[in-house]
């Protein structure tokens, strides 16, 4: 029987990715039922109406929990870049190639999010017409339909400032550190905390925040194991 606590095993790649894959799987079946009741358009609706959305330039909402948190989330993307070198906090348990190994996942993590918002034809939620703007509802699973609006909202860009960084939990995990939990706590609360600020200001809808997740979660650990088991072809190859 699966057992929560096989989540966080200490067990090594590449047996690891079960339950790596496992959450993945039940999370994908969770957010496709989510995008399936209509509940994205009912919470837009408590913070916006035809008028559009009351905090769309909230002081706080944009300077800091948008263009600050963006900022900031640069910052512990640099500070983990030099940490291959000068390693800091956790990233102290890890040796150099695994180091560098957790810079290369929260990398991929964010690029998932970043090729996909790219092609992505979805508007966000203050540019449809229920909400003021001047585009139709079109559901992000319609791919490559436009609907006349700004595009390029899903999934939510801002919110993977945090959920990037989960990526690097699973590098951490393998190595023992005392602190990956609470490092995956953080990323997952910063995320959450950053995607419910967007979609308050209406820029996006819950689901793209829940997407969001779910890629940094699954690119983060299909990253980590596809690093180690390199490394472990190249350790394993005869020296010529």
């Amino acid at each position: 029987m699966f057992k929560v606590t096989a989540l966080f095993s200490l067990e090594k790649p590449p047996l690891i990715w079960r339950s790596y894959a496992m959450v993945s799987l039940l999370t994908l079946l969770a957010f496709l039922a989510w995008d399936s009741t209509g509940w994205d358009m009912n919470l837009a609706h408590v913070w916006g109406d035809s008028t559009g959305f009351a905090l769309r330039d909230n002081w706080w909402l944009s300077q800091v929990m948008h263009q600050g948190m963006r900022s900031t989330g640069w910052l512990v993307f640099l500070a983990l870049l030099i940490g291959i070198w000068r390693p800091w906090g956790p990233l102290q348990t890890l040796a150099t190639p695994e180091r560098a190994g957790v810079f290369i996942a929260v990398v991929c993590a964010l690029l998932s999010v970043t090729l996909i918002k790219g092609w992505s034809q979805t508007s966000c939620p203050w540019d449809l017409q229920m909400f003021g703007g001047m585009a139709p509802y079109v559901s992000h699973w319609d791919l490559g339909q436009r609907d006349g609006g700004g595009g390029h909202c899903f999934p939510a860009g801002h919110a993977s400032t945090g959920f990037a960084f989960m990526a690097a939990y699973f590098g951490l995990r393998q190595s023992d550190s005392p602190r990956a939990l609470v490092w995956l706590g953080l990323a997952l609360v910063v995320g959450f905390v950053l995607g419910f600020a967007q979609q308050v200001r209406g820029a996006h809808f819950m689901s793209h925040t829940f997407w969001t997740a779910w890629l940094c979660w699954t690119v983060g650990w299909i990253s980590h194991v596809l690093f180690h088991l390199l490394r472990q072809k190249k350790n394993q190859a005869p020296a010529s």
